[in-house]
């Protein structure tokens, strides 16, 4: 709809109702008629509603990748960076988009209608945070312990007799001393 500007779904809803009040009272050349006219006999040929209800919304399986934000329309919604690399589902309806991880909320944004926009929850940036520094820090692995001379504390001969090169027990240090 060119020239138009519209701020939520709820205020296209109020704009078009005003356009096809007074769109319909219009004669139409066509059918020599007002469309208001022939609501009755469109309503009379309408087959039944379906049994079942038609599924509504938008609905995805995608995998969530590093920047830990997936697209809905054209807008980016954040997701908790812990699930990233995996399948999350994402649905989408008129008021609100939610990703579920094996069932688990994962995210929950109100929808947004503007184009283009990045809408994250600081949560998620907190724990992406809190990740990347777990990544840049890796647990420091077990170190060998040291003498007081700041040596090695187990001499050679303990990996030759390990090894069966050399008979005899493996020397150990107590309290500084070998033993």
């Amino acid at each position: 709809m060119p020239g138009r500007e519209f701020s939520s779904p709820a205020d296209f809803d109020v704009q078009f109702t005003n356009w096809l009040t007074i769109a319909n009272a219009r004669m139409v050349r066509t059918i020599k008629t007002r469309p208001v006219d022939r609501l009755d006999a469109d309503k009379a040929a309408m087959l039944a509603l379906p049994p079942v209800a038609p599924t509504l919304g938008w609905v995805n399986r995608v995998r969530l990748g590093r920047d830990y934000y997936v697209r809905v329309d054209s807008s980016d919604y954040s997701v908790d960076p812990a699930v990233i690399g995996r399948f999350v589902d994402v649905t989408a309806d008129l008021a609100r988009v939610e990703v579920r991880q094996e069932g688990r909320l994962v995210a929950a944004h109100d929808r947004v209608w503007a184009r283009g926009m990045t809408i994250t929850d600081p949560n998620h940036v907190a724990a992406a945070k809190m990740l990347r520094e777990q990544y840049q820090r890796p647990a420091q692995a077990a170190r060998p312990a040291l003498d007081p001379d700041g040596g090695l504390a187990r001499d050679l001969v303990d990996y030759d007799r390990a090894f069966g090169l050399i008979d005899g027990p493996t020397t150990t240090i107590i309290d500084g001393e070998v033993a």
